[in-house]
């Protein structure tokens, strides 16, 4: 299947992205993953279920001398992110694979070291297919919608491939907080987790967790990030993350 493909840019003109015309589009979501995602030069990083690679490459932008694998099942979307990576100057830093998340083999086989990794980072498909309307297109379904033991099995995984002290950033709907640390927790240590709000007033529509192999256990809350203003314009805090390309920073609630 040839996929129609749109050239789009990104945290600001910094990252051109070429993406499917229909189905999943890349968003804040993938932004804000690699904005909470701390990271180092040096490091080796893996981006579970990366799509056409926005957040990995977004990221690899951000930390320079950062090595990142790109994880997506689907061999198209891999291709395209392969292509990102080329065309914004990060191929020699990033790698993308075909590979199921949730399969070791696979996973080996495409080079990928268990336990070696520093982070992991993933934007599981986070819909629940009993309660959401599932879209007719199949890529825009398998990236929004699993099954209900999806984030167990990519914990895991991530679990996994993290060496001893490395860190799973990802991102969820923030409807199931609780549901969420506890599935974390039964593998990890320190959890961090940040509300996304869309205004001051309104429900947090995400979560950013931050969760560490082999810590002791502790869950902390920290201050949210609103995505706008009163008057429904950009926050200075969201436009810096989105837009100029800033590590978003985990600050104790006051």
């Amino acid at each position: 299947m040839t996929v129609q493909t749109t050239d789009d840019a990104v945290l600001g003109g910094r990252l051109r992205l070429v993406q499917p015309k229909r189905g999943h589009r890349v968003g804040h979501d993938a932004i804000l993953l690699a904005a909470a995602t701390e990271a180092q030069a040096g490091e080796r990083a893996i981006d579970l279920g990366a799509g056409v690679g926005a957040a990995g490459l977004a990221l690899a932008h951000r930390v320079p001398g950062l090595n990142i694998d790109l994880v997506e099942i689907d061999a198209e979307l891999c291709a395209l992110a392969a292509e990102n990576a080329r065309r914004n100057g990060l191929e020699g830093r990033v790698r993308a694979m075909v590979a199921d998340v949730t399969d070791a083999r696979a996973l080996s086989a495409a080079g990928i070291v268990t336990g070696a990794a520093d982070r992991v980072l993933m934007n599981p498909p986070f819909n629940d297919p009993r309660v959401h309307q599932l879209s007719p297109d199949l890529r825009r379904r398998r990236a929004h919608a699993g099954h209900s033991t999806l984030l167990d099995s990519w914990s895991v995984a991530a679990h996994r491939l993290l060496k001893s002290g490395g860190v799973l950033t990802l991102i969820w709907r923030a409807d199931p907080r609780d549901e969420v640390i506890a599935t974390i927790a039964v593998r990890f240590g320190s959890i961090d987790i940040m509300p996304v709000l869309p205004s001051a007033d309104a429900p947090a529509i995400r979560i950013l967790v931050r969760a560490v192999k082999d810590a002791a256990p502790e869950t902390r809350d920290f201050a949210p990030l609103v995505l706008n203003d009163a008057a429904g314009k950009p926050t200075r805090e969201a436009e810096a993350v989105l837009r100029g390309a800033e590590p978003l920073l985990f600050s104790e609630k006051s």
